[in-house]
């Protein structure tokens, strides 16, 4: 055989299906965001206290610089801890 030599198979992951819902975090009005709102800035930071993105959080631009403010105010005030 001419070409390149074979190499050995890869194994494909399983693809996931249309029907399985994606894991996302509910919509949130960017009107509801407040740095005394700890339960939901707790929802939007992970276990080592850092933000998720907007991808995970499901937020357009304007409500994730709303949220990163509302944490650094939060923060600032002893309410959120800085890491953990």
């Amino acid at each position: 055989m001419r070409g390149r030599p074979q190499s050995p198979q890869k194994k494909k992951r399983p693809r996931r299906s249309s029907s399985e819902p994606r894991v996302r975090a509910p919509r949130l009005k960017t009107e509801d965001i407040d740095y005394k709102d700890v339960a939901t800035l707790q929802r939007l930071v992970s276990a080592q206290g850092k933000m998720f993105s907007r991808k995970r959080t499901g937020l357009d631009a304007a409500g994730q610089r709303r949220v990163a403010l509302a944490l650094k105010r939060a923060r600032f005030m002893a309410l959120m801890p800085f890491v953990t």
